[in-house]
């Protein structure tokens, strides 16, 4: 059912979906021109866990490492202007979040979790961001109506679509993709459940659908396998181009060596997801370790509040304890 609005409401919804549409197409222009053009580099489909600092791993020298790791990058800037009472507060605070099941201890597994969170912000942040713009009647779920009306109604409403992109099948993979996410299958998605729908890549239980979308990324002749060739054009347009770079050389060995592991040469399902999902080194969980090992002061594996707290420089910075440039970061935690 339409409802007629005022004038100003019309004109607010017709800008809302200039808006919509211009985002949409500025979005598929750039896919469209990264699949088209020769890329000076490779695309990179692996999804690896990053390090946890870009800093070097040397208690001797400082705790710059264990701050970024701790609280992320941007985060331990803050704490780095505080005084060293101020950060023993702030630090105290946060202890309470970690420790998950309130039992007044810090283990190995919930500081590995505060961790992978801290360094993973964004993601949370990306999902607050659209869970506002999807949620649309205010019930604290998205269901796939209000999805699929957010984001392809103002298209889908159009007479005349623009027929260069098909939108109804970029639909059918988000539903396909939503639906693997909502674990009880009642096509409303929790928070939880959203965030694995928008970064599937983050949830054991989403690598399926992370590997089924990339093999038909890559897969052109719709045989349900990667071969060679495939595999390289993903990478690199040739554009009659007879010199390949040498990186391009490097990634046909790598495939015939490594990525073809039964050598018939194409890739199925399971190399496909030892290529793209490799199990990496756990940085988060050997930095966990770590900081109990350094703080567990009666050595019974995990932490209260107080262990943190009185080995507070090895978790966060403080005035005392930072020498480098003066940061101007001020925000709260």
């Amino acid at each position: 059912m339409r409802v007629r609005g005022s004038r100003a409401e019309l004109g607010s919804v017709k800008l809302d979906y200039a808006m919509k549409t211009c985002q949409l197409l500025l979005c598929l222009g750039l896919w469209v021109a990264c699949t088209v053009s020769k890329p000076t580099e490779k695309k990179d489909r692996v999804h690896h866990d990053p390090e946890l600092s870009d800093k070097d791993h040397d208690d001797a020298q400082n705790f710059d490492y264990d701050h970024d790791a701790f609280l992320g990058a941007e985060d331990a800037k803050t704490f780095d202007q505080l005084t060293p009472e101020e950060s023993k507060g702030r630090l105290g605070k946060i202890v309470g979040k970690i420790d998950a099941d309130k039992d007044g201890f810090v283990t190995v597994n919930e500081l590995r979790d505060w961790i992978k969170f801290a360094q993973k912000r964004w993601i949370y942040e990306d999902v607050d961001r659209q869970w506002k713009g999807h949620d649309l009647n205010g019930d604290s779920m998205v269901s796939w109506e209000e999805y699929k009306n957010a984001t392809y109604g103002y298209i889908l409403d159009d007479p005349d679509p623009d027929n260069s992109f098909n939108y109804k099948q970029m639909m059918v993979r988000d539903e396909r993709r939503f639906k693997m996410a909502d674990k009880d299958g009642d096509l409303i998605a929790t928070k939880e459940e959203f965030t694995a729908f928008l970064h599937p890549e983050e949830f054991d239980y989403m690598k399926d659908i992370v590997v089924l979308e990339t093999m038909e990324d890559i897969d052109k002749n719709g045989d349900g396998l990667i071969d060679l060739e495939e595999y390289i054009g993903d990478m690199y347009n040739h554009e009659g181009d007879a010199n390949e770079p040498e990186w391009v050389k490097t990634e046909r060995e790598q495939f015939e060596e490594f990525r073809d592991k039964n050598h018939d040469g194409k890739m199925d399902k399971e190399e496909t997801k030892d290529w793209i999902l490799p199990s990496d080194y756990d940085h988060a969980e050997a930095e966990s370790r770590h900081l109990v090992y350094e703080s567990d002061q009666n050595k019974d594996g995990k932490l209260t509040r107080e262990e943190i707290v009185d080995k507070y420089d090895l978790f966060v910075g403080s005035q005392a304890t930072d020498f480098g440039e003066a940061l101007v970061r001020h925000d709260e935690f």
